[in-house]
């Protein structure tokens, strides 16, 4: 049997210089996740970029899951994964550093 699976661009070629949350996205028919973060550019003085899963019932509140990206501190992919995350999800993500900006690509492949 064939299983089901999907990818959503939750940010594309986007650009932030402060903390920001992706995107909430509608995962509970999937039972595997990873988000895919494609970082295009870092500037500023020791910038540093981080995420973290954070999970809801609802798509309104929202809580961390656990899952913790490791810091980002140059352009790449990177990715983590999820499982057992309820009905929806999303990356919070931080930057830090002297005047930090970043541009990215964030994917959410599903799998069921």
């Amino acid at each position: 049997m064939l299983r089901r699976s999907f990818t959503a661009v939750l940010e594309k070629n986007a650009a932030f210089s402060e903390d920001f949350e992706t995107e909430p996205y509608e995962v509970g028919w999937a039972t595997e996740a990873r988000f895919f973060v494609r970082v295009l550019n870092l500037s500023g003085d020791q910038t540093l970029f981080a995420g973290k899963v954070q999970i809801s019932p609802d798509g309104i509140s929202w809580c961390d899951e656990g899952t913790v990206m490791p810091q980002i501190s140059q352009p790449g992919l990177y990715s983590c994964r999820v499982r057992e995350f309820g009905n929806w999800l999303r990356l919070q993500c931080e930057l830090s550093g002297a005047q930090p900006a970043v541009k990215v690509l964030i994917y959410l492949a599903l799998k069921e």
